[in-house]
């Protein structure tokens, strides 16, 4: 679906991204929140997660009953996730539903109450969750590798938290959060449907409420002083094997060269880690590589599943395809299938009014624009192999590497 997109700025402050799709029965209403685990306190992460989940628990208005059964009487649905440096709230229903969904969304991410009964009993669910991705080892090596990149800083610890460190999250700390993000005037609200901007404004400005604050200040990260490795055992009968690499953030112009980059490396089954270590040697059923950008830096990770047997030639399979892509660069095949795969890949992907919603918060949250998926596209096109292969030369190099890895005990 092909959309146009506005930028409103409300009499409070918020920035409000509207993607108008004029042949849509559906509409999505998603609040964009620019914090999530990399703003918690280093004793309370899984602070900006259990906001999170406690944003559906009662309002001044509505207890939490009322929220599902409000949402579910008109066919609706709520949604969320918290991720290393955003919230998003997200409704989504018909697209005559809007009036009601903006009435609700707004109440739960600015009226929530946080009732103590509904803390005590949400901190079980969310241990329940720790330990459930914790015994999963397939899930736990993200925590781990993002540990290895990034700890001491706050972005090394689980976006969820720990079982030590959400019993330690009460009623302050999960209003103090509220008041210091949700009320940021960078914060994105974000609406994908047939409706114009003029009805949208008039049904979602009354709603909003005064009295903004700056945005907080983001910690950096310290560098890296050198290789890390950590090592976990388990037991399990297959290693699950992690590497990261530090690099820049999500506004650097390298960017799309990085995203190229990655889709070479390891995204998809034409990709050279795929081909190598799963078709030509078998050492594997899964491996793949993907990006992480945030505001002020960002990583490559490369995950793999493999027989402890196969783990060393595994191991050196993926540090010689890093070798090669810095020293020789990508061919122009598979330049032109990167790209290829990078504009399908956005346009099949932009054929709900959800993942409209998401572009246009996420581009405004992220970049002060709304670009049309054409001039991303074009963007990505005059990436050049010679710069790809900077990308590689500069970032992919071993001072640089983080692993993790969880092996059998």
């Amino acid at each position: 679906m092909r959309a146009r997109y506005h930028v409103h700025r409300t009499a409070p402050g918020f920035r409000i991204a509207i993607a108008t799709l004029p042949q849509s029965e559906c509409v999505t209403l998603s609040v964009h929140v620019p914090a999530g685990g990399r703003d918690d306190p280093r004793e309370r992460a899984g602070l900006a997660h259990f906001v999170e989940h406690m944003i559906f628990k009662g309002t001044t208005r509505r207890d939490a009953r009322a929220i599902s059964l409000e949402t579910e009487d008109i066919g609706a649905s709520l949604n969320a996730f918290t991720s290393e440096d955003q919230t998003v709230y997200e409704a989504r229903g018909d697209a005559e539903s809007l009036g009601t969904l903006a009435d609700i969304l707004t109440d739960i991410v600015w009226h929530s109450t946080f009732p103590e009964k509904e803390i005590d009993l949400e901190r079980g669910v969310i241990a329940e969750e720790i330990v459930m991705y914790h015994e999963s080892p397939a899930d736990h090596i993200g925590d781990l590798m993002s540990s290895a990149l990034w700890s001491p800083h706050p972005l090394g610890a689980p976006i969820s938290g720990t079982l030590d460190s959400i019993g330690g999250i009460g009623r302050n700390e999960l209003l103090g959060f509220t008041r210091l993000h949700h009320h940021r005037d960078d914060l994105v609200i974000s609406v994908a449907g047939p409706q114009e901007p003029p009805e949208i404004l008039s049904l979602l400005e009354p709603l909003l409420p005064n009295g903004l604050t700056a945005p907080a200040a983001l910690p950096y990260p310290e560098p890296l002083d050198g290789p890390r490795t950590l090592r976990e055992p388990r037991e399990t009968a297959q290693v699950q094997l992690a590497l990261g690499f530090r690099c820049f953030g999500r506004r650097d112009p390298r960017r799309h060269a990085l995203r190229l980059l990655s889709t070479i490396l390891g995204e998809g089954a034409s990709s050279r880690l795929f081909q190598i270590l799963r078709e030509e040697r078998g050492l594997c059923y899964h491996v793949a590589s993907d990006v992480v950008l945030l505001e002020d830096t960002g990583a490559l990770e490369i995950h793999a599943g493999l027989e402890p047997a196969s783990r060393d030639e595994a191991l050196d399979a993926i540090r010689h395809e890093l070798a090669l892509l810095a020293s020789r660069g990508p061919s122009d095949a598979e330049m032109r299938r990167a790209k290829r795969l990078h504009r399908s890949q956005m346009r099949a992907g932009l054929e709900t009014t959800a993942a409209h919603a998401a572009w246009a918060g996420e581009s405004l949250l992220q970049h002060d624009e709304i670009p049309s998926p054409e001039q991303v596209v074009s963007r990505i096109e005059a990436v050049k192999a010679s710069e790809v292969q900077e990308v590689a030369q500069q970032f992919l190099t071993a001072d640089r590497e983080a692993m993790a890895e969880i092996h059998p005990a």
